[in-house]
């Protein structure tokens, strides 16, 4: 069973407040911007970018991951590394507020998330 509606639209509302805060000018939206999707258990931030051969062609680049584990009530946090895989966040991978997490990711003490 995924999260419940209400709790749905409280996390998008929380990340959606993070990614405003994050996105880049709006004359240089075209170009690179910031977006996030809520799906089943998971919160997922990425970049959306032209494809380099093709600028209609959008890719996500994605950013970081949490999923929330309902039977310990806590976020596991994900960053994609180089093979294109999910990994856990060694320093700090698991928050018990989806909060902790958009502050992990916004200091990014690592450079895991942002470069």
């Amino acid at each position: 069973m995924g999260i419940s509606e209400f709790e749905t639209k409280r996390i998008e509302s929380i990340t959606s407040k993070f990614v405003e805060s994050r996105r880049p000018p709006a004359h240089v939206r075209s170009q690179v911007d910031l977006s996030f999707r809520v799906s089943d258990q998971s919160v997922e931030i990425f970049e959306i970018r032209p494809q380099w051969n093709d600028p209609n062609v959008r890719n996500e680049e994605p950013v970081a991951k949490a999923t929330y584990v309902k039977s310990r009530k806590v976020w596991s946090v994900f960053w994609m590394m180089s093979d294109l895989k999910w990994h856990k966040y060694t320093p700090c991978p698991e928050v018990k507020f989806l909060e902790d997490f958009i502050v992990i990711i916004d200091e990014d003490k690592k450079s895991c998330f942002w470069g």
